[in-house]
């Protein structure tokens, strides 16, 4: 049975491109890489690394709740002007979240932040309720290789 042993670690990206995607994009993840791709190319630098998806909770300045999701792709250089749908980061740092890799079937991803759930729950560790999720490799099984990283709230 494969193991999904969990630590506590810091997420640090740099030269961080974001797309907060609305709902017509949430089925669409694999487009969005794409032209996210093209536009870092476009302003001359290259993608680096995997794509990463942040999704969480945000609250409005009426104080109500909404689900969001964005794609993040570190580039070879900070892009100085961007223009709407993206924005820039020169250091994305996430100090103080539990972390675990997972291996195995896409569909099957969702016990990777059960895991880090319960383990929060066993520890008395209250989370943010958003992540990070990191898709290093898709394998040639079928199976795919993916860092999570859920944020500790601050206490």
């Amino acid at each position: 049975m494969p193991e999904l042993p969990v630590s506590k670690k810091t997420l640090k990206l740099t030269n961080v491109l974001s797309y907060t995607m609305v709902k017509s994009d949430f089925q669409s993840n694999v487009q969005c890489a794409a032209q996210m791709e093209n536009y870092i190319k476009s302003k001359g630098y290259q993608p680096v690394g995997p794509l990463i998806q942040y999704s969480g909770v945000e609250k409005s300045e009426t104080g109500e709740l909404t689900m969001v999701a964005r794609l993040l792709r570190q580039a070879s250089g900070y892009i100085s002007h961007t223009e709407t749908p993206y924005s820039m980061e020169s250091i994305l740092r996430i100090p103080n979240c539990l972390y675990v890799r997972y291996r195995g079937p896409m569909e099957k991803m969702q016990v990777a932040y059960s895991k880090l759930s319960v383990v929060a729950f066993e520890n008395s560790i209250n989370l943010r309720g958003d992540s990070y999720t990191i898709f290093v490799d898709q394998l040639e099984n079928d199976d795919m290789i993916a860092d999570v990283f859920m944020e500790i709230e601050h206490e």
